[in-house]
């Protein structure tokens, strides 16, 4: 990628245990930060309901905490998809370890999915990609961008049994509870295309203006809309296209495509499993046309204009073409590819032979088991691609649990923690700064520089900092206190 990405996941927990599941998920929070074994503990405030305490840095770069009664694990920043896909695996590995060592397996489990089908609460997996000031935000690039971003569910959508309660009340045209199979987990709750906000008021783009860098030179594009991936490829796709959209955006190449109404396609297009993905456009007066032909206009002009740059953009491409071609002529070929597609193909083949109904528990139960953290439970690894090009190694994904990527600034941050964890110094520590008593902060505002050159410099004056002054010579006693 020519950017740095990175994805906040918010784990659902099951759990048997009398006092419910927030206190499971507070036992493994101070597990991954008890005695520094894979971070360091916010010592300060960081917000109204981010008490100290609450979460941390982790030494790979990334970042949990406790949102919302959720264990949230957010990856570091990664400039590759396999540093994407790795870190990402490592937070469930982390989540296995602590239950492992709490001796809570068995009494719970955490899920990577975004619905509580009980209750209608969702929570998010939310996408952040680093933009460049200079991108032509222009009304139409940005209607094509909104545009990608929604008809993208085609290809990133995890699947979910039925619609939710109440949703009709969000407007957007929701399809409500009686649709038996969804592709999107999100659309339900999606209730406008661009919205400042990410809480009771949900966009497709969350328009933010919060860097977390040099707000001269970036922002962030901040995403909530989208579902969360178990599968590699799924994920390599969500993240990798809409990064190239993105390259699109700033070359200001963007196909010129403007949806009709982006929410109510978005809500439209979760509903049709079956198809047939047919969508209007603002231009021709709502001229309707196929969604992966419109798919694949992005598609063409990323290969037109990136092809050949790099292996992962190449491998990238050639993934985006075998998937749109598989969803305009045999969906089904995409199973162990695309997540919806194969958590509805494996419910439909159990429905069939247990002969239940779309509306039985069961089948809603065998939905959470598709995303389990745990691979011997997880119903979606059992059935991934031998064959994935994005599959990532065992051994990347274990380096991930502890190291951050090598070639953004989560290396620099990464090592500033594991000094002053070492040298006993308090670490006040955010996305774009690392702070110590006694110095100024040491700013990280490029995402890009990993050199350690200038942190070393400022530890040193840190540590130097440190050391106390030469206590004054003692005067002889005062015979009158003798």
């Amino acid at each position: 990628m020519t950017r740095v990405a990175g994805l906040e996941t918010e784990y659902g927990c099951l759990t048997g245990d009398p006092s419910g599941s927030l206190e499971t998920v507070r036992r493994v929070r101070d597990w991954l930060f008890a005695g520094g074994r894979y971070g360091l503990l916010d010592r300060q405030q960081r917000d109204w309901d981010e008490p100290a305490g609450n979460g941390g840095f982790l030494f790979n770069g990334g970042r949990a905490y406790l949102d919302m009664g959720h264990l949230e694990i957010c990856t570091a920043e990664c400039r590759s998809l396999d540093d994407l896909i790795a870190h990402d695996a490592a937070g469930d590995q982390m989540i296995g370890e602590a239950l492992r060592a709490l001796r809570l397996e068995g009494r719970a489990s955490f899920i990577r999915n975004n619905v509580d089908h009980y209750s209608g609460a969702t929570f998010g997996c939310h996408e952040n990609y680093l933009v460049r000031r200079t991108a032509p935000l222009t009304e139409r690039n940005v209607l094509s961008l909104l545009a990608f971003l929604t008809l993208r569910v085609l290809f990133t959508g995890a699947g979910k049994v039925g619609g939710m309660p109440g949703v009709e009340s969000r407007g957007g045209g929701s399809p409500g509870p009686g649709v038996p199979f969804q592709i999107s987990q999100r659309a339900d709750f999606i209730q406008n295309d661009l919205f400042e906000w990410v809480q009771f008021n949900r966009a497709i783009i969350n328009t933010r203006d919060e860097p977390l860098a040099d707000a001269r030179r970036f922002r962030r594009l901040h995403l909530l809309h989208g579902d969360t991936s178990v599968l590699p490829d799924t994920l390599a796709l969500k993240v990798g296209t809409t990064s190239l959209v993105l390259d699109l955006l700033e070359a200001d190449r963007l196909p010129r495509v403007a949806l009709l109404e982006a929410v109510r396609t978005f809500r439209e297009l979760s509903a049709q499993p079956e198809g047939p993905w047919r969508v209007q456009l603002a231009e021709d007066e709502g001229a309707e046309v196929a969604a992966v032909e419109v798919l694949d206009r992005y598609r063409a002009a990323a290969a037109a204009e990136f092809a050949g740059r790099d292996s992962e953009t190449d491998r990238l491409l050639d993934t985006w073409r075998i998937v749109l071609e598989a969803l305009a002529a045999d969906p089904e070929r995409l199973v162990g590819t695309v997540d919806w597609i194969t958590k509805h193909w494996l419910l439909r083949q159990f429905a069939a032979a247990e002969g239940l109904s779309w509306e039985s528990p069961w089948l809603r139960s065998q939905d959470l088991e598709f995303h389990h953290t745990d691979p011997g439970r997880s119903l979606a690894l059992g059935l991934a691609a031998a064959d994935s090009p994005w599959r990532p190694t065992p051994e990347a994904v274990a380096a991930a649990r502890s190291e951050p990527p090598a070639d953004t600034r989560a290396a620099v941050r990464s090592y500033l923690m594991r000094r002053l964890a070492a040298h006993d110094l308090p670490a006040f520590v955010d996305w774009e700064i690392v702070d110590t008593e006694g110095v100024n902060p040491q700013l990280l505002l490029d995402p890009f520089d990993a050199d350690r050159a200038g942190a070393d410099r400022w530890l040193n004056r840190a540590l130097a900092a440190r050391k106390p002054a030469k206590r004054p010579e003692s005067s002889p006693a005062d015979p009158r206190l003798q």
